[in-house]
C-alpha cells in the first residue's frame, strides 16, 4: 500500500502561479498528476519516473515542470502562466509493484 497526501492548491488570478506537491509513504516508481475539471474526464497533467524523466500532456508543455526528490519520496508539480482551463482537482498519483495509487485531490481554480 501507498498513501499520497498533497497540498498546495488554491485560487489564483489567470497569470499567476501554484505549487502542488505530494508526499508518498513509501518509495514508488512512477509518480505524476492528473486533474479533472467539472464536467470532464480525467486527464494525464504530467509524469516522472525513478530516473527523473519527466513528460507532459500538450495543453501544458512550456507552462508546468514537475519534479521529485526520491530521498523524500515527493513529487512536487509548479504550475506557471495558469489559466481559467486549467481549473480542475488535481490527483497525485504513484505506481508500485504494478499498482496504482492516488491522492485525494487538491482544488485549483484560477480566476479571469
Amino acid at each position: 500500500q501507498v498513501q499520497l497526501v498533497e497540498s498546495g492548491g488554491g485560487l489564483v488570478q489567470a497569470g499567476g502561479s501554484l505549487r502542488l506537491s505530494c508526499v508518498a509513504s513509501r518509495s514508488t516508481v512512477d509518480m505524476g498528476w492528473y486533474r479533472q475539471a467539472p464536467g470532464k474526464q480525467r486527464e494525464l497533467v504530467a509524469t516522472i519516473d525513478r530516473l527523473e524523466i519527466e513528460d507532459y500532456a500538450d495543453p501544458i508543455k512550456g507552462r508546468f515542470i514537475i519534479s521529485r526528490d526520491n530521498t523524500r519520496n515527493t513529487v512536487t508539480l509548479q504550475m506557471n502562466f495558469l489559466t481559467p482551463d486549467d481549473t480542475a482537482v488535481y490527483y497525485c498519483y504513484a505506481t508500485y509493484l504494478g499498482q496504482w495509487y492516488w491522492g485525494q485531490g487538491t482544488q485549483v481554480t484560477v480566476s479571469s
